[in-house]
């Protein structure tokens, strides 16, 4: 497999992949925030005004194409921006829950964070569904995974209250309950819910690598150490590993994730941001194991990426 796994061949800034089957195509599709690592404008609006990229793989994730931008999300007038996408697929459509900010704001505080609902029959057209009511209007990062009881559940990252994890609830996808805070502590974002060898896992972006908990019931969640927090050897992943999506199928899991190649050693925020150099980013892909009880990853074992077509 190469590596980076992907790169954007427009902006070169990547980051926050999703992958989902596109039973339509047969094909899977990495969906992703497509930030602006080569534009020029003031501090960070090069992270905002961004659509939401597209690659496509034939080949069970091997190799990827660019295939363009999510068009037709836009509700109200304007350059909007849109990050990090959760897209599942349940009954006979497809439900987005992407990250919303009105505008191209040039700095992080000031501005609403939303996360909005859409849904389409084939990963192209989209519905604007509704604005989701949550904890707070600070809110990104959803992910979505169905409880036992039949119910769906969402975590996301509530800024407001401490760039911790809360959680929502929902019967049907559309009408939502907020339950409350399930990770805080340290601040994080990204959550990402899976189940894998029998158990439940999180991962969190800790901005220092993924933070790992497991649960049996998705409901408590103990501490179970980190994974990519260790630089890897391959090309474009000597940094930690950033925004991650699972893909588990049967005994075998894999974690996508991004880097940003060129932020070595000791730098602030704004050098990290003032560069293309250290703007740019790589998506990349690892296997996932699990070693007495824990949470593991071996970014530099050699992968042979055969994803199976997501049938269920």
């Amino acid at each position: 497999m190469n590596a980076p796994l992907f790169r954007d061949p427009i902006y070169d800034g990547a980051a926050d992949p999703v992958l989902i089957w596109n039973r339509q195509a047969a094909e899977w599709w990495m969906i992703y925030t497509n930030r602006r690592a080569t534009a020029e404008g003031p501090r960070f609006a090069w992270v905002h005004g961004t659509d939401l990229g597209v690659a496509s793989s034939s080949d069970g994730g091997a190799n990827w194409v660019y295939r363009g931008t999510l068009t037709g999300l836009e509700f109200e007038w304007g350059r909007n921006t849109f990050w990090a996408p959760e897209i599942i697929w349940h009954g006979d459509r497809y439900h987005m829950y992407v990250s919303y900010i009105q505008g191209t704001p040039h700095d992080w505080p000031g501005h609403k964070r939303e996360i909005y609902h859409y849904t389409s029959p084939d990963l192209l057209e989209w519905t604007f569904v509704s604005k989701l009511e949550l904890s707070s209007d600070r809110v990104i990062d959803a992910c979505v995974y169905p409880l036992p009881d039949g119910r769906f559940r969402m975590w996301y990252k509530d800024e407001a209250n401490g760039s911790a994890t809360y959680a929502a609830d929902s019967d049907d996808l559309y009408e939502w309950r907020v339950v409350g805070p399930v990770i805080e502590g340290r601040g994080h974002e990204g959550p990402n819910v899976f189940r894998f060898k029998g158990t439940y896992w999180m991962i969190v972006d800790e901005w220092r690598g993924q933070g790992v908990y497991r649960s049996d019931d998705l409901e408590s969640w103990e501490r179970n150490g980190m994974i990519l927090d260790r630089p890897g050897t391959r090309k474009d992943d000597e940094t930690i590993g950033l925004h991650a999506d699972v893909v588990v199928q049967g005994d075998n899991a894999y974690v996508f994730y991004f880097t940003h190649p060129g932020r070595k050693g000791a730098l602030d925020q704004v050098e990290q941001e003032q560069s293309y150099a250290t703007r740019r980013s790589s998506i990349q892909a690892a296997r996932l194991d699990v070693i007495d009880g824990f949470l593991v990853c071996d970014r530099d074992e050699s992968l042979e990426l055969k994803l199976d077509p997501d049938t269920d």
